[in-house]
Order: structure tokens, then sequence, then C-alpha cells
């Protein structure tokens, strides 16, 4: 290395602007807190700066309820997150109901499971970590859709 490497500039990426407007725009439609994203050695990162938000269940149209053993709070009556058999989950991801894409999910409403039996999974950092039922019981609710983004303590099922 020569005194003249030492005076170049480091080299700069430009970064796309549609790009990082388009994760914000994400941030707010999913509610998460933080995204990022890497491409060809360029990583983006986006986060919001500000007080916790508490997650919230909103009910979807009616076209979307047609989707199998979601659950959703139509009149805002009850807080799934105060149930006594809720499932929450343990870290940031994307929640999956099946093991792989096209498989039958892991549960159904009204499946019986034992404490300790796999319910869902979430990924996190390109690993998919089980997440276990914490009590024996029948799933009475499912509160997320397969390959929904989820926050740690988001509500994810109930079981009773």
């Amino acid at each position: 290395m020569t005194a003249a490497d030492d005076d170049k500039p480091a080299p700069t990426v430009a970064v796309n602007e549609e790009i990082v407007r388009s994760l914000a725009r994400l941030l707010g439609e999913t509610g998460l807190t933080e995204i990022e994203i890497e491409h060809a050695g360029l990583r983006v990162r986006v986060a919001r700066q500000g007080t916790p938000v508490a997650a919230t269940v909103v009910a979807p149209a009616p076209a979307a309820s047609a989707v199998p053993g979601v659950f959703a709070v139509a009149d805002g009556s009850m807080d799934p997150s105060k149930h006594p058999g809720v499932v929450t989950s343990p870290m940031v991801g994307t929640a999956y109901r099946a093991p792989e894409p096209e498989a039958r999910p892991f549960v159904d409403i009204g499946t019986e499971v034992k404490a300790g039996e796999t319910v869902l999974i979430i990924e996190a950092m390109k690993t998919m970590n089980q997440i276990p039922a914490p009590k024996s019981g029948t799933v009475t609710q499912i509160l997320v859709e397969d390959g929904q983004p989820v926050e740690f303590g988001e509500p994810l099922m109930i079981i009773e």
C-alpha cells in the first residue's frame, strides 16, 4: 500500500431511495419495528424509533374471513393477549402453520395438542424455530395466517 492509497476516499454505494421507502411502508403496513434486507452485498436496515405499540388484532374484510382456521376479533370485546391459554411469539419473525409449503398445518381449530407438541414454526434469521404448545388442550383460536410477520409477545393462538 502506498501513501497515495491512504488518500483515496472509501467507495460509496448508492442506495435506491425507493427500496428504503418500500421498506418503510412495509413497516407501517405490518406493524413491525424494524426490517433488514441484504442483496448482492448491500444491506439495508429500516427501523422505527419511539414508544412500543401493543399488538392488536384487526378484523379482516369479509373476503379474508374465508381463510380456514383464522380467528379475528370483530367487535374488539376480547383481548386475546389476556386469555389464560394464549400462545405468544417468543421472537420477531415469520409464522408458518405448516412444516413446508403445501403440507398440512401442524394444528387447526379443534385439534387436541399435548404440552410440548409443535403448533407452528417461526422463521427468524433463516432459522426455523419450532413453537411448542405450553400446555395440553384444544386449539380454539388461531390468530395468525401462514407466512404472517409476527412481533415478540404477539398472540399466535389460544389453547383451552
